[in-house]
């Protein structure tokens, strides 16, 4: 298996058609989405477009700086998305802070690891493997930990007198908080799961058919894909406990109180 099929400007042209389709049917059934979904099937063309161009030039000139400036980059977006998704942010730049950090600090421990023991590209930088893997883990560690802070603000916000009536009596703020911790970790991990557990028999990954399309044997194609899911698993399971942990600590202080005013609150409130 050899080569692949180039496409044309014709042929997503072509494509393109069906989310004008769906414009269609969103103005005859009055949904009110299509000049959304036409600014977003722009955006996403210009956005590919551009980062097509980006990675041509980043492929020619294989640095370590280069690399870790995409990085960086990616790391940045990928926070203020993080932090847009939140209804109760916390206040100040912990709003932006916490999870980026946790982000970049689990999708980059991931990325490198897979690139110094799996992979292992000469140079290990090379951004021809960091950027894509690193992209892959770092789009899905940012919904966990996304997830995992609107769990744990929202279910503080609205649980307040039990998780206070369990401080006054004496639990430590970790006690005090459990259940809440518990439900935002599992609401961080369950896409993963799912993803996981479909995989293969309901779905097939983009980045497997992108393989296997560019003529990748479909068994080595599977092999990257087993491996790129467990290093999703790894990179969400790391930040998604770090956000949630350092979101604990930011809402409750040494003398375990809970401040709930720590946080942004909903608009209207």
């Amino acid at each position: 298996m050899n080569g692949y099929i180039a496409l044309s400007a014709t042929d997503l042209a072509l494509g393109s058609l069906l989310v004008l389709a769906n414009a269609a049917l969103s103005l005859a059934l009055h949904l009110g989405v299509h000049r959304r979904l036409l600014i977003a099937a722009v955006r996403m063309v210009v956005q590919l477009s551009l980062m097509g161009l980006v990675l041509a030039t980043l492929f020619s000139h294989v640095s370590p700086w280069w690399t870790g400036l995409a990085a960086l980059v990616m790391v940045l977006f990928a926070g203020r998305e993080a932090t847009a998704r939140q209804d109760r942010p916390l206040a100040g730049w912990w709003s932006f802070g916490l999870g980026t950090s946790c982000m970049s600090m689990a999708a980059c421990l991931v990325t490198i690891f897979a690139l110094t023991t799996a992979l292992r590209p000469d140079p290990w930088y090379d951004p021809r493997y960091a950027i894509p893997l690193l992209g892959m883990i770092l789009g899905n560690t940012m919904t966990g930990v996304s997830l995992g802070l609107n769990t744990l603000t929202n279910g503080l916000a609205q649980r307040r007198s039990g998780v206070e009536a369990r401080l006054m009596l004496g639990a430590p703020r970790f006690e005090a908080l459990g259940p809440v911790i518990r439900d935002a970790l599992r609401n961080a991990l369950m896409p993963t799961i799912n993803s996981m557990s479909a995989t293969g028999v309901v779905s097939l990954p983009g980045m497997m058919t992108g393989q296997i399309l560019g003529g990748v044997a479909p068994m080595e194609a599977v092999k990257y894909q087993i491996l790129i899911m467990f290093l999703i698993a790894g990179g969400t399971g790391i930040g998604a406990v770090g956000a949630v942990m350092g979101g604990v600590f930011r809402l409750t202080d040494a003398r375990h109180r809970l401040r709930l005013d720590r946080l942004r609150p909903l608009s209207g409130e």
